[in-house]
């Protein structure tokens, strides 16, 4: 049967555009038992696709990049820069519920095998499909009873259905891990909510646009999408993206705001505020976790036994700093000075620098746990089934949990923990508001201006 299904899929996908896909749609009849066989009838025909992204950072979550000052290979996988999970070793399986592929659980998966790639997870366009929270980047499949807490049953997908829909990925389906990212909607970066997936122009003059999807700036040549955060990156290089990919030249009519745009960035007077619609998550304190108390509070002050406590905030003003397009960040098992505050990432660049513009960032807050005597960040094991024995979320003991994760990322661990505060940094580049809507002078320069201007290397604001 699968020969015969893999062969009408082969006449059927001559071409990648629309109306190939939606040809294609009538020979996923099933059934289909789980996402790798729905990935292998994929392959039948976009073999060469389905290669191109196993290369992609969407795939492998690190590519060779030059962080300070040498080569490494750095990403998601093994970065600090991320107060929300901590860190992802020990905690594949939940992590990777938003990984492009079906299986990471731990350090033995295969990243050459095309079939582990979940095709479904960009191209799914029902809005049925969804991956497991610890299911290590699987669904649940039709027979399996999963739960997650515990009491929430997760229903089976429907594959087949799935798999018929297929097209070019949607708003949807790129917020269905973005939006979402460290652990609520909008938690993470702060400029992307669900309201992204069908806003009004006020709200986001990009996405407010007929015809623009998410593909159109962050544009995937050879599926290596374009764009990602400076937590993981510098934000340089062939992959970064800005706003000069599409805008161009003097793009004002006022001479001095064109002279603006070389020392300040666009997003700084067209993003004037962030967190518009679901607010983000401005600090968390992981030392006050696991007391029995209530859970709950506010819609901003949130308390939860197994995270400690959360600070979140709405229409918020954006921290400006310079930024020249290098990050300054701390790698796992880099010592740290803990009686000051950790800055696991932060923009580098300065008033002096003529590569330096002044841009709008988020900048995130948190108590963390480190080890006591080597004076490194530790990469607890917060993540886990009813069943695990290491899992903070599960069992409520940091040592517990920090030896499990830090064996998990081959570090050392004293036995002896304690606490540090933390800072990581965001760039804001989303939910850009019409030009009637950016800021004007006086919101700078005037006498209650937003710009702290020592922050920023002047003593008083230049304009006197």
């Amino acid at each position: 049967m699968r020969k015969y299904l893999l062969l009408f899929l082969a006449l059927a996908c001559a071409s990648t555009s629309d109306a190939a896909l939606q040809g294609t749609h009538r020979f996923f009849t099933g059934p289909l038992q789980n996402g790798p066989e729905v990935t292998k009838a994929c392959t039948g025909c976009h073999e060469k696709l389905t290669n191109q992204i196993t290369h992609t950072v969407h795939w492998n979550w690190s590519k060779n990049q030059t962080l300070n000052g040498k080569t490494v290979d750095y990403g998601k996988k093994n970065a600090l820069g991320n107060s929300f999970c901590l860190a992802v070793p020990s905690n594949l399986p939940g992590c990777t519920s938003c990984h492009a592929g079906y299986g990471w659980q731990d350090g033995t998966f295969d990243f050459t095998k095309t079939e582990n790639i979940d095709c479904l997870i960009c191209h799914d366009t029902s809005g049925t499909y969804k991956k497991f929270a610890l299911g290590g980047g699987h669904p649940v499949y039709p027979g399996e009873h999963k739960e997650y807490p515990a009491g929430k049953v997760w229903e089976p997908v429907d594959l087949v259905l799935s798999a018929r829909s297929i097209s070019r990925p949607s708003r949807a389906a790129c917020g269905n891990c973005h939006f979402y990212s460290g652990g609520g909607e909008n938690y993470k970066h702060g400029d992307l909510d669900a309201n992204l997936d069908n806003p009004t122009p006020e709200f986001d003059v990009h996405m407010g646009a007929k015809g623009l999807t998410c593909e159109s700036c962050h544009q995937a040549a050879n599926h290596d999408v374009k764009g990602e955060a400076i937590s993981v990156s510098p934000g340089s290089g062939p992959r970064a993206m800005g706003c000069a990919d599409c805008h161009k030249g003097d793009l004002h009519k006022i001479a001095i705001l064109n002279k603006h745009m070389k020392r300040v960035a666009c997003q700084t007077c067209h993003i004037p505020t962030y967190a518009k619609g679901s607010p983000t998550v401005l600090s968390w304190d992981w030392s006050t976790a696991g007391k029995d108390q209530k859970a709950g509070g506010d819609a901003l002050n949130i308390y939860d036994k197994a995270r400690g406590d959360l600070v979140l905030g709405k229409d918020l003003t954006p921290t400006l700093m310079w930024y020249n397009g290098t990050v300054e960040r701390v790698f796992m098992g880099d010592k740290v000075d803990p009686t000051k505050v950790v800055r696991l990432s932060a923009p580098r660049g300065n008033r002096s620098d003529p590569d330096s513009r002044i841009f709008p960032f988020k900048v995130m807050r948190a108590k963390q746990p480190y080890d006591l005597e080597n004076n490194i960040v530790a990469v607890p094991n917060i993540i886990g089934p009813a069943e695990s024995d290491s899992a903070y979320s599960v069992r409520f003991d940091w040592n517990k949990a920090i030896v499990a994760g830090m064996t998990a990322a081959g570090l050392p661990y004293s036995g002896k923990y304690g606490w540090i505060e933390t800072t990581t940094v965001w760039s804001l580049n989303h939910m850009v508001v019409p030009k009637d809507k950016a800021l004007r002078c006086q919101n700078c320069h005037g006498e209650n201006g937003r710009i702290e201007w020592k922050g920023l290397g002047y003593d008083k604001d230049p304009r006197g």
